[in-house]
């Protein structure tokens, strides 16, 4: 844990630096300063986005069962009469 008032700066490394912007009642705002390949986000949206793409993800056992009744017969029929 650490201590910061309003305006106050912590560094992680040598890349990122938060920056405590505001301290209200119940929240506290922070800025963020990264390299924008280091990816920053709420864990709470993280959680949300891996939810999301689990749900839309299907099994793989159904996907297989869809292609088999998907995919053409492998036999060769003849002209029907």
């Amino acid at each position: 844990m650490m201590s910061r008032r309003q305006g106050e700066t912590i560094l992680i490394g040598d890349e990122i630096e938060i920056v405590i912007a505001h301290i209200g009642r119940s929240r506290v705002r922070v800025g963020i300063k990264a390299p924008r390949e280091t990816p920053v986000m709420a864990r709470e949206a993280k959680l949300v986005r891996e939810e999301n793409l689990a749900a839309a993800s299907p099994p793989a056992e159904a996907v297989s069962r869809l292609m088999e009744v998907i995919r053409p017969s492998s036999r060769i029929s003849g002209p029907r009469r």
